[in-house]
């Protein structure tokens, strides 16, 4: 009602002081340059016109983060778009449309020309699609006086559509036909999200009462490059998980001292005696992950777990001096076998040693 009021309201005051569009001039100043003047009520007027449009950009990401998030929790979105951050917002949803605001800014040049059709299309379309869903509510529910109703709705429907359909006509070459592009793709995008879901909830066997679990055997493959501690930790952790634990050791080429270092490795591994078998994988192409994988592949065993041991820097710059050699191996293997793979990161502190006088 207010704003029905408001907006006759200015009609009328364009109508009476004719006012039309200028450069460099909005139809709310010449009306308030018009109506009082230039002294300081035309200062706040201005001032209070500049506020309310902030606040009017800020509903966005007020509305749009909880409409993602319904989204998601019907399975029309990723379910990243459902999860608060610490400070109970939807931080995906914030930086998604941060980074589409952007774009949009970057693509129309910051022209007014180019934003307002965009805007009043979109205005116009969710309207119509609200007027719509309200429609559809009072045909389902049939509450008091639905009827009434429904033909409120229904006309609102009726006008928002048409309103849509002229704004979208008229202002098409300017800007409008981005909005007739997207719309279609984000419903596209909405279908093929909830596709992917539910044959992803009909493999894991989502809202059914799966078997009860049982105990199988099981065994633990354990890739180490050189007897460490690291590799002291990893073996101890799989010995904990499996029935089954395999050390396996990667050889690279056939060139003789690539050789005489294997047969080294695995003298060493004989008198660490690790009570862990040992297997020597040969790569002639010096990839870890391919041997890998055919070693997993050729085990007859139900369950297979591929334990990689990988160190955690003590400090944020010692990463560079890593390799990233365990990320490549896990991608890898879970890509081609049907192992799980898991990855355990031991801190590297400073090792306390005990000195005897």
């Amino acid at each position: 009602m207010t704003l029905g009021v408001l907006l006759i309201g200015l009609a009328v005051l364009i109508e009476l002081f004719g006012a039309r569009p200028t450069d460099g001039r909005t139809l709310l100043s010449l009306l308030a340059e018009g109506a009082i003047g230039t002294g300081p009520g035309y200062l706040v007027v201005q001032f209070a016109t500049v506020v309310l449009l902030m606040v009017a950009a800020n509903t966005s990401y007020g509305g749009l983060p909880v409409l993602l998030a319904k989204l998601a929790r019907d399975g029309a979105l990723p379910h990243v778009f459902g999860l608060r951050a610490d400070r109970q917002v939807y931080r995906a949803s914030i930086t998604v449309l941060s980074v589409l605001a952007g774009g949009l800014l970057v693509f129309s040049g910051g022209e007014v020309n180019v934003l307002v059709p965009l805007f009043a299309v979109g205005v116009f379309v969710g309207f119509a699609l609200c007027q719509l869903g309200m429609v559809r509510h009072w045909l389902r529910e049939r509450g008091p006086r639905w009827r009434r109703r429904l033909a409120i709705n229904g006309l609102g429907c009726v006008a928002s559509t048409i309103a849509a359909l002229v704004v979208t006509t008229e202002k098409f070459t300017e800007g409008a036909w981005l909005v007739v592009l997207v719309v279609p793709l984000l419903v596209g995008l909405f279908v093929l999200v909830q596709r992917a879901y539910r044959r992803i909830g009909g493999r894991l066997g989502v809202h059914e009462q799966p078997a009860c679990p049982r105990s199988a055997s099981s065994v633990v493959v354990v890739p180490v490059v050189a007897i460490t501690r690291l590799a002291e930790k990893t073996l101890s952790a799989a010995l904990s998980m499996g029935d089954r634990v395999v050390a396996a050791h990667v050889v690279f080429g056939t060139e003789p001292d690539e050789l005489a270092a294997a047969r080294e490795f695995q003298r060493s591994w004989e008198r660490w005696q690790p009570n862990v078998p040992l297997v020597l994988l040969d790569s002639a192409h010096r990839l870890l992950g391919p041997p890998l994988a055919r070693y997993v592949r050729s085990l007859d065993e139900p369950h297979v777990v591929v334990l990689i041991g990988e160190v955690r820097p003590e400090h944020w710059w010692e990463r560079a001096l890593f390799n990233r050699r365990g990320s490549v191996v896990a991608r890898y293997v879970g890509r081609h076998t049907d192992a799980a793979v898991c990855r355990l990161r031991f801190p590297l502190r400073r090792a306390t040693v005990s000195r005897t006088p």
